[in-house]
């Protein structure tokens, strides 16, 4: 009995994400020159023929990649932008980080990758890309900051040295997520928040 249309798009829809969860893997462990779609397809289980039925290159892929993360550094420096509480806003922020370190090593490999792109510029122009969004991310964290030592919440300091600190943390948690796997200790958002208040929170 022949698949609905249904049926078709669903398989699609999974198979796309299936690539892009081994993409991820992929490049994270070779980054993206040493990466080919050859990997891509022997991580997800696929053949060479089904990756490009999806994508026309390794470029075209890794571009798509790009495209989400710089759609979710958008909502976070937005979501970091709006009315709140600035420690409980920032607490939620590290919380959910760290949640999804925890939850599925996915998450870090992808974080690894951006950092990656953004560190070497493979493929050119990657790096002014994605520096532009994270920009917007550092900015509203140190505005938000800045708020916060304003209401007496947030010790004292620059908030651009602060924001670059605390982001220099979230990395080297995710770097060490992905060599220490379970064995490493469970990331403490309350730890991290009281480095940026001085105090218990």
């Amino acid at each position: 009995m022949p698949r609905t249309e249904a049926q078709n798009s669903a398989l699609r829809t999974a198979t796309r994400s299936a690539i892009e969860t081994a993409a991820v893997r992929v490049f994270a462990r070779s980054g993206f020159a040493a990466a080919s779609i050859r990997q891509v397809a022997d991580e997800a289980g696929l053949s060479v023929g089904s990756i490009y039925r999806h994508w026309v290159s390794k470029e075209e892929l890794f571009d798509h990649l790009l495209g989400q993360a710089a759609r979710g550094l958008e909502a976070a420096a937005a979501g970091l932008s709006g009315p709140g509480d600035p420690v409980s806003m920032i607490r939620s922020f590290t919380e959910t980080y760290l949640a999804d370190l925890t939850s599925d090593d996915g998450a870090a490999e992808f974080y690894v990758v951006i950092n990656q792109a953004v560190e070497t510029d493979i493929p050119q122009g990657t790096t002014p890309r994605l520096q532009a969004t994270r920009a917007m991310l550092w900015n509203a964290f140190a505005a938000l900051l800045e708020r916060g030592q304003a209401e007496g919440q947030i010790a004292r300091g620059d908030p651009a040295r602060m924001t670059a600190h605390y982001f220099a943390m979230l990395a080297g948690l995710t770097t060490m997520r992905l060599a220490l796997r379970d064995k490493g200790q469970e990331p403490d958002a309350g730890l991290i928040l009281r480095m940026l208040t001085g105090g218990p929170r």
